[in-house]
């Protein structure tokens, strides 16, 4: 017999204010114990260091986790010149030093060189897999090893302030992947210093805002005195950049029993009709909410994960 879940049936997302120190699955678990919730995930790592939105998801919601990791981020991050260190944040320990500081017009200069499609090394101290251990475990046992390079996407890279010789303040937005101590380690380089990422805060993931996310010590709160809507968002939060095709609870049966069901033109708005080709992922939503993340094959919406709440 199968073991029965323990906790209570919630779907849906809560975008968290994590705070600095704690490690995105303590965060993850101090939500389930806060609400709950059987099941809870996250949408996208944030390091110990830095702060700011972590959306954790409740219940069917951990079936679109991969759409929120996969939506743009934006952060703010302090850039310390003058020294590097083996994480690339200010928890490591100090690798080299340099009096050289660049001057505003330098670093703004550079910047276009950080934005579009770059070229960038993760930190050393990362979750990443090397041959199957976290190059986090590796760097710590002192093992000799290099991550690959890899292709990210910077989509917007600005300088906010320069507050003293040693600062700099940036705000970036960027694609999956991308690692803001790496980049703060790269520009710097290039700036003829070394640096570190001094301070980082994620302002968005994907549709999930600052001005969304809500800190653990006041959700404890609204969780036993507010109702479920002033902190729960729904599951279809995470797929806001994906096109929503209206089904009948006819239409949303078949789909939750696995089958396909064939949509007209005349059954989806126009605007739909225009963005959906061959192939494409879109959400069926019924009278509830979100049915199943679908696939469209041969005029038809097959579906591919079903929602179950």
């Amino acid at each position: 017999m199968a073991r029965k879940r323990r906790g209570r049936p919630i779907h849906g997302w809560i975008a968290i204010d994590k705070p600095r120190g704690m490690s995105s699955a303590h965060a993850v678990a101090r939500v389930r114990r806060i609400t709950g919730a059987a099941k809870a995930g996250h949408g996208g790592t944030l390091d110990p260091l830095a702060t700011g939105v972590l959306p954790v998801a409740l219940g069917e919601a951990t079936k679109t986790s991969a759409w929120a990791m996969a939506g743009d981020k934006t952060y703010r991050f302090v850039l310390r010149w003058g020294e590097s260190r083996d994480t690339d944040d200010s928890e490591g320990a100090v690798t080299g030093t340099s009096d050289a500081r660049p001057a505003e017009a330098e670093v703004l200069a550079l910047l276009d060189r950080f934005t579009g499609d770059i070229v960038q090394r993760p930190p050393r101290y990362s979750a990443l897999k090397l041959d199957g251990r976290r190059s986090y475990d590796l760097a710590r046992a002192a093992v000799d090893f290099d991550l690959p390079e890899r292709v990210v996407t910077v989509v917007a890279l600005a300088l906010l302030d320069m507050p003293d010789a040693d600062r700099a303040v940036f705000e970036m937005r960027c694609g999956k992947g991308t690692y803001v101590r790496s980049l703060a380690r790269d520009l710097a380089l290039a700036l003829g210093t070394v640096g570190h990422a001094e301070e980082i805060r994620r302002l968005a993931v994907g549709r999930f805002a600052e001005a969304d996310s809500i800190p653990l010590d006041r959700l404890e709160t609204l969780v036993h005195s507010a109702p479920a809507q002033d902190y729960l968002l729904p599951i279809e939060a995470a797929l806001d950049d994906i096109p929503a095709v209206p089904v009948s609870a006819s239409q949303a049966a078949l789909l939750r029993h696995g089958q396909p069901v064939r949509i007209t033109a005349r059954e989806r708005c126009a605007v739909v009709a225009e963005r959906v080709a061959e192939g494409d992922t879109v959400v069926a939503m019924g009278e509830g909410g979100v049915v199943a993340l679908a696939r469209v094959e041969d005029g038809a919406i097959r579906p591919t994960r079903v929602i179950n709440p």
